[in-house]
């Protein structure tokens, strides 16, 4: 009887360590969460570790594009960026307007004035201005332009200026201050704007 008794909890013994190491091998408590993701371009122009989706994507920020009322007193067609609120308006008449959220410039990079779009481009190749090689010289001295091109699917240039409105590899910057002076949408929304806009349309940047 005694050599029964002994038995079972053996058996019994057995069975939890079979169960224990079973449960310690379980690849949802051994394995850790994956770290973010380090993007280069992030590093460089703002970011640095971008928010990811469950199976790695740059994760966007969920800033809607969306008809709003706005003050009539600009012309039909006229682009305003008011940058304390981080998002572009393109005045369709009537007291509305389309509202996109925009990147702008760090601080330090602010900047406000009256100007026009002086030329477009669809995929636009980047060349870095002087000033942003002094500040960074490790960046290239020239990016055709493509999915990675910090210039993202569009590029709308303000006259008399080294600035654009352009889209970007980076989404989840969107609704920050953090370009050097740039003006940044997401590559979907700079598509949609780049439609509706043309030459010499007027671009009003406010503080």
């Amino acid at each position: 009887m005694r050599r029964l008794a002994l038995a079972l909890i053996c058996a019994v013994g057995a069975l939890c360590g079979v169960s224990s190491e079973g449960f310690a091998r379980s690849p949802a408590q051994q394995q850790p969460a994956p770290a973010p993701a380090f993007d280069p371009f992030g590093a460089l122009f703002g970011g640095g570790f971008a928010p990811q989706t469950s199976d790695g994507r740059p994760q966007a920020v969920a800033v809607p594009r969306e008809i709003v009322a706005f003050d009539a007193k600009y012309a039909p067609g006229t682009v305003i960026i008011a940058t304390n609120e981080r998002r572009l308006y393109y005045t369709l008449g009537n007291g509305q307007a389309i509202r996109y959220g925009v990147g702008v410039g760090r601080p330090g990079f602010e900047w406000a004035g009256t100007r026009y779009i002086s030329h477009k481009r669809e995929w636009p190749d980047w060349t870095p201005p002087a000033q942003m090689l002094r500040r960074r010289p490790d960046l290239p001295r020239h990016m055709v332009g493509g999915l990675s091109n910090p210039l993202g699917a569009r590029a709308m240039y303000l006259s008399g200026t080294l600035y654009r409105i352009h889209g970007s590899n980076e989404p989840w910057t969107i609704g920050q201050a953090v370009s050097s002076g740039c003006i940044r949408m997401t590559n979907d929304d700079v598509v949609d704007l780049y439609s509706r806009v043309k030459v010499g349309t007027r671009v009003v940047v406010t503080r």
